[in-house]
């Protein structure tokens, strides 16, 4: 993909070979000390088929254009800059497991987020975790539309047992649309809808969560090589494009019901989920 930032009287070219192509664009001018907006062009091999990797190569090298990667964008803001504010921790025994709490502040919108932590390990060693978006309904209240509350207290039972691991606890209410937006899905639930067309009515993305922050909490606990209790591909790829070593992925399914069997069946099938 080529990027173009535009400015007075100046425009600024760089090939960007990565699949992150409109986050990486905000980031890159930002990063420029620009406006945060660029134009997207795809760059296209003569029998139509999008360029990859080589071409793009190529293309730079004849053109003079610079050519970096996602792992280069990364490597160098996770070098430069923090996205978290790590707060007080303290003792925290739980019906599921006894933990230690670490509160976190994300600098870019004051959003704070938990870190629960079972343990000590190694900088190389591969650490149980689990990433778990925050669900008011399931989580607080016990609600049976979803599994989430289920996961995350199998997850802190998990990790108590092996003695060692996180969970990191993200506020990314209704996979990142926010508490209002997901009550106003559970409405067009109820009236027909699935959970990924409901979002898709409402203008959003099936999943809009972001994983940046949470890596970089992880990094901050010293995790760099994770066991991910998941059943989200998106986990595993949000989490490997952020500098993360994701060696093994562990299952946490839960058993469905009435209430919830159509949402997990949606999962699976639309999503992507692995159920």
């Amino acid at each position: 993909v080529l990027i173009i930032f535009v400015i007075p009287d100046k425009a600024i070219w760089l090939f960007i070979g990565i699949s992150l192509i409109v986050e990486a664009a905000i980031d890159l001018a930002r990063l420029a000390g620009l406006q945060p907006a660029a134009a997207l062009i795809e760059i296209m091999n003569d029998d139509g088929t999008m360029a990859r990797m080589p071409q793009l190569i190529e293309i730079s090298r004849a053109m003079n254009i610079p050519l970096i990667t996602i792992h280069d964008l990364i490597a160098y803001r996770l070098e430069q800059e923090s996205m978290i504010e790590r707060g007080e921790e303290v003792d925290m025994p739980t019906a599921h497991g006894h933990f230690r709490l670490i509160p976190f502040r994300q600098l870019s919108n004051g959003a704070e987020h938990v870190a629960l932590i079972k343990g000590e390990w190694a900088a190389d060693e591969p650490i149980l975790v689990r990433m778990h978006s925050s669900c008011m309904t399931g989580d607080i209240f016990g609600s049976c539309r979803c599994d989430c509350g289920d996961q995350l207290h199998k997850a802190m039972e998990e990790i108590d047992a092996a003695g060692k691991g996180v969970i990191v606890y993200m506020m990314q209410e209704g996979r990142g649309i926010g508490l209002m937006n997901k009550i106003k899905a559970y409405k067009l639930q109820e009236e027909g809808l699935d959970t990924v067309d409901a979002n898709i009515k409402l203008g959003f993305a099936p999943d809009l969560r972001d994983y940046g922050v949470g890596a970089q909490i992880l990094r901050d606990l010293g995790v760099r090589h994770l066991r991910l209790l998941t059943n989200n591909p998106l986990k595993i790829q949000g989490l490997s494009g952020h500098g993360l070593d994701v060696v093994e992925h562990l299952p946490i399914s839960m058993q469905p019901h009435e209430h919830n069997q159509h949402y997990l069946d949606t999962k699976r099938d639309r999503m992507g989920h692995m159920i």
